[in-house]
Formats: C-alpha cells, structure tokens, sequence
C-alpha cells in the first residue's frame, strides 16, 4: 500500500484535476485499476486515453476492459467498450505516437499534447479527458529516468482548474524502490492497488478506513474497527474517517454500529464521517438511537 496519508484514495474517487500514482507487480493489479479508471471515465462522459506497456496489442487491452468471466480471465471486450472505441470516446495510444511527430522525449512536447487532447476532448463535447499511462514507455524510448522524474514533478499546470485526470502506473518489477518511493511522494494522489480489498490506517484518535466493506472484507472490518474502539480510553474520543470507503454493505454498516453501542457502554464517544449516501444508510439502521455517536456527511 503507498504512503499511509490523505493523498492515499481509491481509484473510484479520482476526479478531474487528479493526478495520481499507481504500482503493480503483476498483470492482476495492473489491469484491475486500468479497468475501473477506464469504465468510470467513459460512464463520466469523459474522453479515455489508454497508453499501455508498449508490446501489449490493442485487443489484449479491450479484452481487459471488458468483464471477466466466472474464472476471473479477461473476456471479449463488451458492447459499450467497443461502441466507445469506435465512437473515439475511448482511444488507445503510445507515448510515440502521442509526441509524433518528435521522436524525443520531452516534458514539454508531451504535456503540450495532453494539454490539445483535453481541450480537443472538450470540444467534441466530452466532459474532460483522462489518461491513463504505463510507465514503460521510459524503456521503450530510452527516456533519461531524470527526465520522467522532471515531468511528474513539474506538471501542475496540466491539473490546475482543468477537465483532465492522470493515472501514472509503474511496474515495480522495473523501477527501482528509491524511484518508486519519489514518485510516490511527487503525486498528490496514491491509488490503491487492489480492487475489492479494505485498507486501514490508523493515528491517534482517529481511524481511516479505505476502499471496500463487504463480505469478503466483512471479518476485517470488524477486527479494525473493534480494535481501534478497544483501546479508546474510557471516556475517549475516536474519530472513523469513512469518506475514502467505496463500498459499504448492510452488513459491515450494521456491525459498525453494533460495535459503537459496546464502545458507548465504556462512554467512548465515536464521530463517523462520511459520504452522504453512507451517512442515510446509518441512519436507517438506527444511528440516531446511539447517544455517543455523531454522524457528519462530508464530500468530496
């Protein structure tokens, strides 16, 4: 998981003006995240930009798109993907194709062209643009580390105020850690790795809980959260920053509040933040008939 901070969000809140960092290790993770940026983009009515590793042909890249089968493996592309690819709302480039016809890497031919791109995107009536990019094409150009290390530190102007998102995925099998590690940090976001997983991290007075909370992370929820509520001082205050998770069920909604009426009995003052769609669904479950429990919808 990248650096434990605010900047740390699932892929499903990113939104135009972000720019984030992602890192796989293996095709699972790789395509998982590029699935969901993609599928949200189109859903947005945004334009979507795929620059894939270099080599990996373009079906390979729309089977991936598509949904899985009962299996798990990539199946044909679907219906919608496929009227987005040829409708030009979803469009699969390279990094030479996008700089041509310069055959040289620079910060300023590309961020210039993603800069047309957005305003094109706009003008053919899309809501924005977003872009997803995988960071080998630095070794399919034979592009100086020190010159992407450049462009994604000095590339706000691309975000500021503008329809235009970025994923930027490094595979960690290639990058070393000390370049993994900086870019990382010269990101405003971090993107969580794994779909369908739940993250928790954790300071004093305050738990922060990202990504999802179904059945199959239903028994680590409770584990999280219990324990956070278990070592509140008698009396004390906690704090469950919920705004990051994509998903909460019935379930872990009702345990949460299960375990917050236990915590009461100990006085332990419990403050929930969270999305407005979350924050109804606590509420028909009877929040309101907890004391030490306050409820605050936040956005965002």
């Amino acid at each position: 998981m990248p650096a434990a901070d605010v900047r740390v969000v699932p892929v499903q809140r990113m939104r135009p003006g972000d720019h984030a960092f992602v890192s796989y290790d293996g095709d699972d993770t790789r395509w998982d995240v590029l699935a969901a940026f993609a599928r949200l983009g189109l859903a947005a009515g945004e334009r979507v930009m795929v620059f894939a590793a270099p080599g990996v042909p373009d079906p390979e890249v729309l089977a991936h798109l598509g949904p899985a089968d009962d299996a798990g493996r990539p199946g044909d592309a679907d219906a919608w993907v496929r009227s987005a690819r040829r409708s030009g709302q979803l469009v699969l480039s390279s990094m030479r194709e996008l700089i041509s016809p310069e055959r040289e890497f620079t910060a300023v031919r590309q961020q210039g062209r993603l800069t047309e791109e957005t305003d094109r995107a706009v003008r053919d009536g899309y809501a924005g643009l977003r872009a997803y990019i995988d960071m080998h094409w630095v070794r399919d150009m034979g592009a100086p580390i020190d010159a992407m290390v450049h462009r994604e530190t000095h590339a706000d102007h691309l975000f500021a105020g503008r329809p235009y998102a970025e994923v930027c995925a490094y595979d960690r099998r290639w990058f070393t850690g000390d370049v993994l590690d900086a870019m990382a940090q010269a990101h405003p976001r971090n993107l969580l790795t794994r779909l369908g997983a739940l993250y928790a991290t954790r300071t004093e007075g305050l738990l922060r809980l990202l990504g999802e909370a179904d059945l199959s992370t239903r028994e680590r929820f409770q584990g999280v959260v219990g324990d956070a509520l278990r070592r509140t001082a008698e009396g004390g205050r906690l704090v469950l920053a919920l705004r990051d998770l994509h998903f909460l069920d019935v379930g872990c909604a009702a345990e949460l509040l299960t375990l917050v009426a236990a915590a009461g009995e100990r006085g332990v003052r419990v403050e929930v933040r969270c999305s407005a769609f979350h924050l109804a669904l606590l509420r028909r479950l009877g929040a309101a008939t907890l004391p030490g429990l306050t409820l605050i919808g936040v956005s965002g």
